[in-house]
């Protein structure tokens, strides 16, 4: 089996993160309770957690966008990240750093989107033409 990822976020609001990751994002429901639900995002396991207050977020400049931190997210194929950016524009989505291509014509080439979930916590999907460029320096 591959290694998957268990990532726990604070929401201030459950039924804004199911609404958010089941409804707009197309995840899976896990188990839950009334202060945490799991979700299924492309086999990985984040679990959003009720609870009030947040850590330290800011932005660090990266090809020209405003990149929040902290982030999380997935590296997709181009057609399926190509899907999810047009079910977000359908869905009047407002990104933090609109859907294009960044390092266009260098090493490391990638599609990529930024938005925030209800909660506030970022989230980054991407996809590279080359997988092989994932790592590229």
């Amino acid at each position: 089996m591959q290694p998957r990822f268990h990532l726990a976020i604070v929401v201030d609001d459950l039924a804004a993160a199911r609404r958010f990751y089941g409804g707009t994002l197309g995840c899976p429901e896990g188990r839950s309770s009334a202060t945490w639900i799991d979700f299924d995002l492309g086999g990985h396991q984040p679990v959003v957690h009720r609870l009030a207050g947040a850590g330290v977020r800011g932005h660090n400049a990266v090809d020209g966008d405003a990149v929040p931190v902290p982030h999380f997210g997935l590296v997709l194929d181009m057609p399926s990240w190509q899907a999810l950016a047009d079910r977000l524009i359908a869905a009047a989505t407002v990104f933090v750093v609109e859907p294009h291509i960044r390092f266009k014509g260098a090493p490391g080439e990638q599609a990529t989107m930024f938005l925030y979930d209800p909660a506030g916590n970022a989230l980054e999907f991407k996809a590279f033409a080359d997988i092989g460029q994932l790592f590229a320096s």
